[in-house]
Parts: C-alpha cells; sequence; structure tokens
C-alpha cells in the first residue's frame, strides 16, 4: 500500500477538527467552486448542455439542457469535494493518534473473511499502535463477488468492512483456529448445521448473553479446557456487553481479524474498533502467557 498525505484541512476552515469524513465537505465544495477553473468548467459544461438540447430538440428544451449541465458538473464538484473530505478525515485521525496512513492497497489474506471474493482490497489504512502494548492495522475492506445474470450480464456484488488486524503469534501453539460470529440463524438449526461443518466445532460456554449475540467456533480437536479459561466471565461480560453491533472477530494460526459491516468513517466508530481489537487480542495474549 501506498502512503499517503493529504493537505490538512481544519487550520484552514476555521473549525474543529473533524469527527467524521463528511464533516470537512462543505469547506471543500466552496473552495472548488472558488476556483476560476472549476468555475469556468461548470459555465462551459452548462453551455454545452443548453447548445445540445436547443440543437438537437428546439429552444425550450435548450434551458432544460443548460439546468442539467449545471447540475451535473456541481455533482462532480461535490463528490470530489466528498473525496477530499475523507481523506483530510483520515490523515488527521492518523496524526492524533500516531498512525501512518495508506491509500488503497492489499491486505495479508490470514483469515477466512480477508480471502473472500473474487478480488479483495483495503481502500485506505491506518497502521501503528491500536492500543496498549498492540500494533496493527485498522482498514476500510472490501471483497468483491463476480455473478452472471440470466442474460449473460456480469454483476459485482460489493461487501465493505471495517476491520483491526493484529498477530498474536503467543497464542497460535495453544488455539490454531477461532471464530466469534455474529448470531445468525435459528438455534433449533444448529445442530442440522454442524453435521455439515468440516474442521470446525462449535463451542459453547453457560452464557446465555453471549449465546444470544455470538456463534462460537474452534478447530477440530481444540483444547475445550484452555478456551474455558481464555473465555473468562470478564471476559464473557464484555462480548457481550462492550463492542458495537455486528462485531465480531475470526483467529488463524496468531493472525487475529477482528471486524465489522460497512466502513466506518466516524472518529467514535474509528475509537471503539481500535479498542475491541485491543481488548481481545490483549486477552488472548495473556491466557496463552500464563
Amino acid at each position: 500500500m501506498a502512503r499517503v498525505r493529504a493537505v490538512s484541512a481544519p487550520e484552514r476552515s476555521g473549525g474543529g477538527l473533524p469527527d467524521d469524513a463528511d464533516d470537512l465537505r462543505g469547506f471543500y465544495f466552496r473552495e472548488l467552486l472558488g476556483q476560476d477553473a472549476v468555475r469556468i468548467g461548470i459555465v462551459t459544461a452548462a453551455a454545452m448542455g443548453a447548445v445540445a438540447g436547443a440543437v438537437l430538440v428546439g429552444p425550450a428544451i435548450g434551458a432544460a439542457g443548460l439546468a442539467l449541465g449545471l447540475l451535473l458538473s456541481l455533482i462532480v464538484v461535490f463528490v470530489i469535494a466528498d473525496s477530499h473530505s475523507e481523506d483530510a478525515f483520515f490523515q488527521v485521525y492518523g496524526d492524533q493518534h500516531d498512525l501512518a496512513v495508506y491509500g488503497r492497497g492489499r491486505l495479508p489474506q490470514a483469515t477466512p473473511l480477508l480471502r473472500k471474493g473474487d478480488d479483495r482490497y483495503a481502500e485506505r489504512a491506518l497502521e501503528g499502535l491500536l492500543g496498549d502494548g498492540v500494533f496493527g492495522t485498522l482498514a476500510l475492506y472490501t471483497y468483491e463477488e463476480e455473478s452472471t445474470d440470466v442474460d449473460g450480464g456480469r454483476q459485482t456484488t460489493y461487501h465493505p468492512y471495517t476491520v483491526g488486524l493484529t498477530e498474536v503469534p503467543e497464542c497460535a501453539a495453544f488455539v490454531p483456529e477461532l471464530y466469534c460470529q455474529r448470531k445468525a440463524g435459528l438455534s433449533v438449526l444448529e445442530g442440522l448445521e454442524d453435521v455439515f461443518r468440516r474442521g470446525k466445532e462449535r463451542v459453547k460456554f453457560e452464557s446465555a448473553a453471549l449465546d444470544e449475540r455470538y456463534e462460537l467456533f474452534a478447530g477440530t480437536g481444540q483444547d475445550a479446557n484452555w478456551l474455558r479459561q481464555l473465555f473468562s466471565p470478564g471476559f464473557i461480560v464484555w462480548l457481550s456487553e462492550a463492542p458495537p453491533d455486528g462485531f465480531a472477530f475470526e483467529l488463524v494460526n496468531g493472525n487475529l481479524c477482528c471486524y465489522v459491516k460497512g466502513h466506518r468513517k466516524k472518529t467514535v466508530e474509528l475509537d471503539i474498533l481500535r479498542a475491541c481489537t485491543t481488548t481481545v487480542a490483549t486477552r488472548l495474549r495473556e491466557e496463552a502467557l500464563e
């Protein structure tokens, strides 16, 4: 991934630090409209729309063409402003937390989520110390699935996630695979689903709150006693109450991937995922080193 550096806008806008990726959109929109080249482009697009409408249909449509050209050019400027705003937000967030900011690139295919789809990439990533003693990466991750419809047309489905990645090599020998997934489906179907599951075993603890939110799986033959020690009462309470809705994690050979669906672009959302990734990694490391 290529490291990026965005122009810092808060000092120029006169406002406070941005709390989400949209905060500076208006600032950049006004800045772009203040540039001569942009204003000339807008006028040119509107004029071309007016001329095209008048020549192809008639004078009455020329006015509509002018309005359409003006609208489309403003939309383009707004999209550019939105992109600048997002760039600035992530650069400011990275600077605030001493995280290196990177543009679009690849993530290591270390867990099942990071191997899904026909194509996969991080749209942007922040790398550094996520929390106390936990170095890793926070990324807006997307995987794509290609399909063909009944008419033979190609379609692409996008699956966006925000992920927190780190390595916990200390626990690899104790728990090669562990999956804490969002609860899905009906409990009465769990037994039937498990019949067809290969290489994984369902893990259950005596916690209704945990069972309501998650499905836990470990590699076949995993030491059940070690897992019981890992999922201490305090860790179970934290998992049941603290993480945001939809939080989940995967652990494969010491590679930890914590994630939530969707691209999270607010300070509080990024802070929460960093904290959750740190908490899970720290708990794994603590139990492995006991």
